[in-house]
Formats: structure tokens, sequence, C-alpha cells
């Protein structure tokens, strides 16, 4: 049995007390490798490694981060197929996905990063009259902490290291317990890429002890933590009386605008996409489709058509369009929202039942599911699935659409299919939500900021939103 170990200042380590957790393949549901169930004190060691680490690495060069971060991006890139593959089995995803998705975005970080660290500027302000000059610096942190979910394991791990490391922040990271393997392989790439020993540490284990260890820690000066809005309360409630900086990038669900006028067949295509890929499982589907009464009809005969059409199983066969879920819990609570369907006046027009893929009997495995509504006052559209579950409600007005999609408490994403420039800019303007797609969607520029408003999070990601999250800007004033 494989033994996935914490990477801490340079070195695969086992945890102090010698726990481990099994860790599960989705598409077999058997235990293929065991993690560390690290405790504070082995937090207490990363951070110690780390603090060592942190001056001498503040103080390196713009260059040398930039040429150290894009050596990783091409050592990821190198080791594409081990990677994507470890990918697909520990989280059950299509290997077809993690291939074209999920590690190139993953080298794409580091690379973006390396090359962003050395553009970025501060300000300075001339104050005329009084012979002064304020100008603005931006400085490391020191040691922080990086917590990253599930769905896209080295995606968004990556998404958060990289812009840390390249700010002169040293890490201390955890990635889920649920899919450690691709964060355990990063360790390795990082050594051969001449990172730094201690500059990043990455810390396996469950959130309640080992995440706990990480926000509770008094000298771990920020928390990126991406994940479900009921944990990112908790971080909240944890690491804002000890005044840490905190970005929560957290649930969503987000609502998909479908209008008569749309170009028909890209919606459609897009919509099959944005509905179940990496089986439901990302933050920005839209899981909550709404579409115009005139073509509602036309839509639910086509969308049905095509969702049947998809082909579930397992990750590593090519033709799989939909893996296995994540695990045996986050499948049965996705199969719970299903069970409610008729007792909250909903009708499963497609799908709901769980799938057994042959030689894969004890995978998660479930069908992708259109749920019909007539309110958006139930369970299934106030509550984040996070599954192969979708539903849809036609609506007749732009106002009545807007409403509909406001009608949440989280507000991550938005979809909008329209011709009408009008419409999409009023409605862009009116939607609660942090991203906002017109006729696209997860058209991702890593320029641009990423976050919600309302329960799907605080702060920004990306760009140098990123960078101004992992410095901390001193204003220096001179008169002369």
């Amino acid at each position: 049995m494989k033994k996935i170990k914490n990477y801490i200042n340079g070195e695969f380590k086992a945890p102090v007390q010698d726990q481990w957790i099994d860790n599960y393949n989705p598409s077999t549901g058997a235990i293929y490798s065991l993690i560390p169930n690290s405790s504070a004190a082995d937090v207490q060691i990363a951070y110690e490694a780390a603090a060592q680490a942190f001056p001498t690495w503040s103080e390196t060069s713009l260059q040398q981060r930039s040429e150290i971060l894009a050596k990783i991006a091409s050592l990821i890139i190198e080791n594409l197929d081990q990677l994507a593959q470890a990918e697909a089995i520990d989280n059950g995803k299509p290997l077809s996905l993690s291939t074209s998705v999920d590690i190139p975005r993953a080298s794409s970080n580091f690379q973006f990063f390396a090359n962003a660290i050395t553009q970025f500027a501060s300000e300075a302000h001339e104050s005329t009259g009084l012979n002064a000059i304020n100008f603005t610096l931006r400085q490391s942190i020191g040691v922080v902490g990086c917590i990253s979910p599930w769905n896209l394991p080295l995606y968004l791990f990556t998404w958060k290291i990289a812009p840390a490391l390249a700010a002169g922040n040293t890490v201390v990271a955890k990635p889920s317990e649920i899919t450690p393997m691709t964060a355990y392989l990063l360790g390795d790439i990082c050594t051969k890429a001449g990172l730094p020993k201690g500059v990043l540490n990455i810390v396996h284990g469950l959130g309640n002890t080992t995440g706990q260890a990480i926000i509770e820690h008094p000298n771990i000066k920020a928390i990126s933590f991406t994940g479900g809005t009921a944990t990112g309360a908790h971080i909240a409630k944890t690491a804002a009386p000890m005044f840490k900086k905190l970005s929560l990038e957290l649930g969503g669900k987000n609502p998909n605008l479908i209008f008569a006028d749309c170009d028909y067949d890209n919606m459609l295509n897009t919509t099959l996409r944005s509905s179940f890929a990496n089986q439901g499982q990302i933050c920005l589907c839209g899981s909550r489709i709404f579409i115009e009464r005139t073509i509602y009809d036309k839509f639910k005969t086509d969308f049905i058509a095509k969702t049947k059409a998809l082909k579930v199983g397992a990750p590593l066969d090519p033709e799989t369009n939909l893996g296995a879920l994540v695990s045996k819990s986050h499948l049965e609570k996705v199969k719970s929202y299903i069970d409610i369907a008729e007792e909250e006046g909903g009708t499963i027009l497609c799908g709901g039942n769980y799938v057994t893929v042959n030689g894969y009997e004890k995978g998660y495995y479930l069908q992708p599911t259109i749920i019909e509504i007539n309110t958006t006052d139930c369970r299934l559209a106030q509550e984040e699935i996070f599954g192969p579950v979708v539903t849809i409600m036609p609506f007749d007005t732009d106002d009545e659409a807007l409403t509909m999609a406001n009608n949440v408490r989280y507000g991550l994403s938005c979809t909008i299919w329209t011709n009408n420039l009008n419409r999409s800019m009023h409605l862009a303007k009116h939607i609660q939500a942090g991203i906002v797609w017109v006729n696209t969607w997860m058209m991702r520029d890593l320029r641009t900021p990423f976050g919600g408003t309302k329960d799907s999070g605080v702060g920004r990601e990306g760009g140098f939103e990123a960078l101004r999250f992992f410095t901390e800007p001193k204003n220096v004033c001179i008169q002369y």
C-alpha cells in the first residue's frame, strides 16, 4: 500500500504521530493509498521550516523567483501524463479532462505568476507644493496558509501557491484529504526545479485537525481557502479575531439565463458542458437553468436528448464523459437531493439513478440528472448540490429572469445567452455575481479577478489581485 508523505523542508516525512488516513479510488471504491493524518505538531514543524526559509526567499530577486516558478511550470508539462492519470484515479474525473484542463492549467498558474511578478508595480505620488513624494512598498507577508479543495486538486492548489511564492512568501499548504495525490507529486517537482527547502511545505490531513492547526496558528499571517461556505464561515470566525488576511472562495449556485435570441446550437452544447463537466463538481457550473418560455419546450427536448447521450464510465476509459463522483459520502449527499425532488415539487426529466459500470461495480457513479421545478424557493434551487444535477424552469420577461437569478444566497458566477447588447449589459450590471459570462462559459483570462459576492466568498484571486492579497502595502513619505 503506497504511503503519501508530507513534504516539509524539502523532504518527504511521515506524520509525527504515525497516524494515517485511507485514500479511496472513486472509480472502484477501493482503498489504494494512505495519507498522513497530520497533527498540530506536523503543522508546527512545517511552519518552522517556512519561517526559517522566509528571510532568504523574500529577498531573492524577482528574476530568481520567476525562473524557479517557470521551471516548475515546465516540469509539470513534462510530467503531464503521470499527473493526469494520478488526478483521474484520485478524483474520479475522466482522464481526458485532467489531461486537457487540470494539469495544463496547473502549469499555466505557475507560468502566469512567474511572469506577473516581474510586471507587478507599486505607486508613487508627488505632493506638489509640499516638496514631498509618497511611494508604496509591496512587501511579502511572511508565512501564509493555503487550503485547497478536492474538485480541481492540482489546478486550485497551484492557483494559491504560485502567487504566494511569487510574492516572496513561504507557504504551509494543505490539499484536500480526499484528493492528495497530485499535491504529493508536486513536492518532487518543486525539488527538481530548485525551489529552496522550506519555501513550500505540504501537510496532509483532515480539515478539523490539520486545517484547523493552520488557520489558528498565531504566526501564519494569511489564509487563502477554497471550499464550502460553512467551512469558510468557520475559518473567518477563527482567523478574523487574530487579524489574519483572508481570501475565501466559497460555494456557488449559479444561474444560466437562456433567451430566445441566442445562438441556439452553441448555447445547447455549452450548457451541456456547464451543467455536467467534472460530474458537476465545479463551483462555476450553471446548476440553475432558466429558459425563455418561447423556446422552453424545444430546449427541454434537446437538452434531455443530449444528456441521455452522455456516457458515464471509468475515468481511464477514453469514451467516458462523466466519471465517478469523488467519494461515497458525496455520492450519497448528491443522491439525497434527487430523492427529495418530488416532495420539492420537482419532476425528474432525465437520470436520477446510480450507475453500475462493468468491472467497477463498487465505484461512485451517478446519472446526469435534470429536474424541472416550478419555484426558485425550493431546496433544489437554493442549496449547493455540487454534482451532476441541474434544475430547469421557464421565464417570461427579463425582469423575471433577473429576479430568479438573484433569488439565492450565493453570488459566484452567471451565464447569459442573448444577442441583445442592451439586455446583456443591463443584466451583467444587475446580476449579483462576481463573474458574468455572456454567450460563453468557463472562458478564463488569468489576469482577471476571480471570486464571488454574498455567501460565495470574500476577496478576489487571480492576476494582480492575488499578488496584492499576498503582499502588505506600506506607504513611505519623503519630504525634500
